[in-house]
């Protein structure tokens, strides 16, 4: 927990640098990728998806470590080789497991998140789910444990693959040769995003691109077919948090309207998009038909504002910098409790950012949230002690995103009365 928290220093700052080179790469050439609503949104949801995995929000059904120290055959020492066995052990898991969650409903709603965007870049990578809090796929790594791969070597290589997945998502590099038929390369993992029927549930891989041809999956990006990015059933907010739970709301909701038991009790694993006819036909969504024609989703935002939007994701960056800095002197419950700041911050500011009216209560809970902390917690978790003027600038803060809230649901009221 505490060392994942400190990997995560490095690594966030390291992935804003590359998301901005994208960007300014992408201006450079006259091929802008990224919209910065877009942008911040995804950042927001990786900051959400790190603060769940740095508190440990999540069980296993069965750890890894239970299966390795009861199912081992062989007592490994830890090598060169044994890295290289383990990491290709946990691309296999994760090809089967990334398969299985684009392929059932109930598996799908951990994953929503990861496609919403309806850009492809560096940013989108950083959608990660945090509605998964009972992991039950570990059993996919049996092979590694009946070989007595240990699990700190494990341990080691899940961060390594997971980071290693960062890069190919852009449109800035075209197809890599050779590559192409052992890595997952851009030109793969764009297929994989689009929503296209050519494309559409295709190339599942992680690192290699083998399992897909072995197993089916596999498709080529066609030179005469542009991908198009986001989801059939487009979510329409930037809010990570409510897009983590779009799926499974839905579900519920079709399982309670179905008519017949056997659909209320099969939706949730029959394949990815069934919905009983009788709901429907009685409550249709929205989805889309023609991908070469539909509006991406867009808000207002003026200079000002998208000001604020930066002013804000600096300043929420610098407060989970401080929880993943000083988890142990936090500790718990404190953790928790900055960790459900943390969330409701970014509940409030995507709000915000989707126009929507009612941001300013969120940003109400937010402000009393920080205060309390302020005040209980010896000027915010101990941070008095380091820096003796930090609370009265958090406080001074807490005010002023207050007021710029109403500020701009004031504006938003404007700008609607004149569009009537």
């Amino acid at each position: 927990m505490e060392t994942y928290g400190k990997i995560l220093l490095i690594a966030m700052p390291a992935f804003l640098v590359l998301i901005l080179l994208e960007k300014w790469w992408g201006i450079r050439k006259g091929n802008d990728t990224i919209r910065t609503m877009d942008m911040v949104s995804s950042l927001t949801s990786g900051i959400t998806n790190s603060t769940k995995d740095v508190l440990g929000l999540s069980i296993a059904v069965l750890s890894y470590d239970w299966m390795v120290s009861h199912w081992a055959m062989f007592q490994i020492e830890a090598t060169v080789l044994l890295y290289i066995i383990a990491f290709i052990a946990l691309d296999l898991t994760g090809y089967l497991v990334h398969r299985i969650d684009h392929e059932f409903n109930f598996f799908w709603n951990a994953h929503i998140i990861h496609h919403s965007s309806e850009d492809f870049n560096l940013a989108c990578a950083l959608r990660q789910s945090i509605s998964t809090f009972v992991r039950l796929f570990t059993i996919f790594l049996l092979p590694a444990a009946l070989l007595g791969i240990p699990t700190q070597v494990i341990a080691v290589v899940a961060p390594l693959h997971l980071f290693a997945q960062f890069w190919y998502h852009t449109q800035h590099i075209d197809r890599m040769g050779w590559l192409e038929k052992i890595i997952v390369t851009p030109s793969h993992h764009r297929v994989h995003h689009a929503i296209n029927p050519e494309y559409l549930d295709k190339n599942y891989g992680q690192i290699f691109i083998f399992w897909d041809k072995w197993f089916g999956t596999y498709q080529e990006e066609l030179p005469h077919i542009k991908p198009v990015y986001g989801i059939t059933r487009p979510v329409r907010t930037w809010n990570p948090i409510k897009i983590n739970f779009m799926h499974l709301w839905l579900l519920i909701k079709d399982a309670w309207h179905a008519e017949n038991i056997k659909d209320k009790l099969r939706i949730w694993f029959m394949p990815t998009g069934w919905r009983p006819a009788d709901v429907a036909e009685k409550y249709p969504v929205f989805k889309i038909e023609d991908p070469y024609h539909f509006e991406k989703y867009e808000t207002k935002a003026g200079p000002f504002f998208t000001a604020w939007v930066w002013i804000q994701l600096g300043l929420l960056l610098l407060f989970i910098s401080y929880l993943f800095g000083n988890i142990a002197t936090i500790g718990s419950p404190g953790m928790f409790y900055y960790g459900l700041f943390i969330f409701v911050f970014v509940y409030a500011f995507t709000e915000l950012m989707d126009g929507n009216p009612n941001a300013w209560a969120w940003e109400i809970l937010k402000f009393g949230i920080g205060i309390y902390f302020i005040i209980d917690t010896d000027g915010w978790f101990g941070l008095r002690k380091i820096i003796p003027i930090m609370p009265y600038i958090i406080s001074a803060y807490l005010v002023l995103s207050l007021m710029l809230t109403f500020y701009f649901k004031k504006e938003n009221n404007r700008y609607s009365i004149a569009n009537q």
